[in-house]
């Protein structure tokens, strides 16, 4: 699946996304809003105060456009790219790694083999630096999907979240118990850094990790027990859940809430409440 973002969210104007952010982080929003993707990509630039040196968080999808766009806000404010990060390889946020790179000559680094362009990868553990004394770490997030990092900030007490968590909305998962699991990690460490703010992948930047991560833990939960009432009602196929279960969700994102279903299921089966005649 290439799009990559919310189920039970709405595109916007964009209205305070570009542009929002922190100290270090700030957004260029990618023109490409739909009710996958929301208000559109969230692209990051991050710099330290002073440095001339700038990391760019998914530059998003193909098209110079936005591109181009990045470029020149980091080269208006006097610096040049150094790295490029992916928080995860669907084509919104990396669809134009490739000509990212070309155009700034900065590596790209992801956890995904496939969307590295240098000789550098990317996973849990990494601390990323630039000059300037910027320092980035890296957490596997898998849940969204498996190569999904989240990238913490704690000179900002940030969270770059990607889409394991959105601004707005709820995001389709891959794997539940993986993705629940990257939910406690990261309510965990907001919980012991004071963390401030969320950075998404889509939508408008949260100021309360901790009760929007609580949020997501508990509509995960939520929906479980929904899927199991609707197993106990006699549904079996994965299109009679989501028609029950997300009946107050536009229909147009309904295949989505498919991959999330799916998930739900696998991680009921995992646990041995799967009755045997429902079919994946």
């Amino acid at each position: 699946m290439t799009d990559s973002g919310g189920i039970d969210g709405s595109a916007s104007d964009g209205t305070g996304i570009d542009g929002s952010g922190t100290e270090r982080a700030r957004c260029v929003l990618a023109p490409n809003p739909s009710p996958m993707t929301l208000d559109g990509t969230n692209t990051w630039v991050i710099s330290e105060p002073g440095s001339d040196a700038a990391v760019v968080v998914d530059p998003g999808p193909e098209g110079d456009g936005h591109l181009h766009r990045v470029v020149k806000s980091v080269e208006a404010a006097g610096k040049r790219v150094t790295t490029v990060l992916l928080t995860h390889g669907h084509d919104d946020h990396s669809g134009g790694a490739r000509r990212f790179a070309e155009l700034t000559g900065a590596p790209v680094r992801a956890l995904d083999p496939a969307h590295r362009f240098g000789d550098e990868g990317l996973g849990e553990g990494d601390v990323v630096t630039a000059p300037g004394g910027l320092e980035i770490e890296v957490v596997g997030t898998p849940g969204h999907t498996d190569d999904s990092l989240t990238f913490l900030l704690p000179a900002d007490g940030a969270l770059l979240t990607g889409d394991t968590v959105l601004g707005r909305g709820t995001t389709v998962i891959d794997n539940l118990g993986n993705y629940l699991r990257s939910l406690d990690r990261l309510r965990d460490w907001s919980d012991r850094t004071a963390a401030r703010r969320i950075l998404p992948g889509h939508g408008p930047v949260l100021t309360d990790p901790v009760t929007a991560i609580d949020f997501y833990i508990d509509h995960r939960r939520e929906r479980l027990t929904e899927i199991r009432a609707a197993l106990a009602a006699g549904d079996r196929t994965i299109k009679e859940i989501v028609a029950r279960v997300y009946a107050d969700v536009d229909r147009k994102v309904w295949f989505a809430a498919e991959y999330s279903v799916r998930a739900q299921l696998a991680y009921l089966g995992e646990e041995g409440e799967l009755p045997p005649d429902v079919r994946l």
